[in-house]
């Protein structure tokens, strides 16, 4: 089937690639001709695990091309996959005004009957200013259908994910439009779930917002733990034990970030709210996820007491392993309290530290960027995990001792064992555990 996919931002250019790696005849198309450019050349303008084999594979079959003439690829396709950016505004709402763009574009190079599917992930009711824009300004009388097919795409496994889904949700008014969304996703048959649009464009701020409450929940029996006794990650086992509970997002650590669960929630809330419903819970989760920074910087204050002059090694920058994204990662917050502070920072990140520079340029003094863990231990009075990339794990501590000036860790995301820690010789802090 001839498809064209709108943006190849992360969401675009995987499923961009997956749907080729499927057989359709897929065309991206972008605005940025020097992400084109890159993209051609068989790399992804991001760190994704897998997504370059499968690009340059795709290039070279002929299954897949990219285009910045969106009018071109409009016109040559039947099924439109609109991943355009949907960042949030300051009232918590989605802009939007990417949407309107790609659907007005669309609607002026109608020259046939057109599927267009919502991929970005859109606020309820989206499917019905999409088609009011698209009457309007279409210049000819063809019709067009508009569906909705969330994405559940996880940075660091999105290819995995898109490959083997454990749901593809479709959301359909007509039934020409649900036989081409379940002709193109064919293999995944028996793991379709048809629905109506607004039921399918709710299910994703739905998901992300609920497994964010997971998040802060754990974070606030971390929160108990450390007034007791208790053990945040054996409860955390002995709740996810219960199979209507399940395991997965009750780690306690520095919070939720990336570009889904911060803004999905806060849509979510706006949404409910100008509907008239409380959405009270909601707001609480986002609450309880922004004062991990402050519970965090108490631990790093205990441990130093004045942080002005002192050197910090910081391990990770991005908001989870194996991405380079670091939009909304808790990294971000605590570089700006620690160099508010005065601290001296040396910042390590297998994949992400080219990203956070842009935010944090080099200093000489202030800021700087080193090339491997230990380099990051190298004088420092206290050492912070901030990411819990596998490599951290496997850490020689003993070593990392011997380097530092003052052996503190102050371990955000439970990477180690306490006892095993302390045993080598360092202060060692972590979240909801003695």
């Amino acid at each position: 089937m001839k498809i064209a996919v709108v943006g190849t931002g992360y969401v675009g250019l995987v499923t961009a690639t997956c749907l080729a790696e499927l057989g359709h005849s897929v065309i991206g198309m972008d605005k940025d001709e020097a992400k084109i450019r890159i993209i051609l050349s068989g790399r992804a303008p991001f760190y994704e695990p897998g997504l370059d084999e499968l690009l340059a594979s795709n290039l070279k079959k002929g299954h897949l091309r990219f285009s910045s003439d969106q009018a071109e690829a409009i016109r040559a396709a039947e099924v439109i996959f609109v991943c355009v950016g949907t960042p949030p505004q300051e009232d918590g709402s989605a802009d939007m005004s990417q949407i309107e763009e790609v659907a007005r574009m669309i609607a002026e190079n109608l020259n046939g009957y057109k599927l267009v599917v919502e991929k970005s992930t859109v606020p309820v009711k989206t499917s019905f200013w999409i088609k009011r824009v698209m009457s309007s300004f279409k210049k000819s009388e063809h019709p067009f259908d508009v569906a909705s097919n969330p994405e559940f795409l996880r940075e660091g496994s999105g290819v995995g994910d898109f490959m083997s889904p454990d749901r593809v949700i479709i959301g359909v008014e007509t039934e020409r439009a649900r036989d081409l969304l379940v002709r193109i996703y064919e293999r995944f048959k028996d793991r379709i779930v048809i629905t109506n649009i607004d039921t399918a464009e709710l299910v994703k701020h739905a998901s992300n917002s609920f497994l964010a409450l997971k998040i802060s929940f754990i974070n606030m029996i971390a929160d108990l733990c450390e007034r007791t006794d208790a053990d945040v990650e054996m409860v955390a086992r002995g709740m996810g034990l219960d199979p209507r509970i399940g395991g997965s997002f009750l780690k306690a650590g520095l919070g939720y970030g990336g570009s889904c669960f911060p803004k999905d929630v806060k849509a979510l809330a706006k949404i409910g709210s100008e509907l008239g419903v409380d959405m009270t819970l909601l707001r609480d989760v986002d609450a309880i996820n922004d004062d991990r920074i402050r519970i965090f910087m108490e631990k790093i204050r205990r441990a130093l007491w004045i942080l002005k002059g002192k050197t910090v090694g910081i391990l990770g920058l991005a908001f989870k392993p194996e991405t380079d994204d670091i939009r909304e990662a808790p990294s971000i917050k605590v570089i700006r309290e620690l160099l508010k502070q005065g601290a001296f920072l040396r910042l390590y990140d297998p994949k992400a530290a080219s990203n956070m520079k842009e935010l944090f340029p080099e200093d000489s003094q202030a800021v700087s960027y080193v090339a491997s863990p230990y380099q990051a231990a190298q004088d420092a009075h206290i050492l912070l995990i901030l990411t819990e990339w596998e490599e951290f794990r496997t850490l020689d501590l003993a070593r990392v001792k011997t380097l530092m000036a003052n052996p503190i860790l102050i371990d955000g995301r439970n990477v180690f064992d306490p006892a095993a820690v302390r045993a080598l010789g360092f202060e060692y802090a972590s979240i909801g555990r003695k």
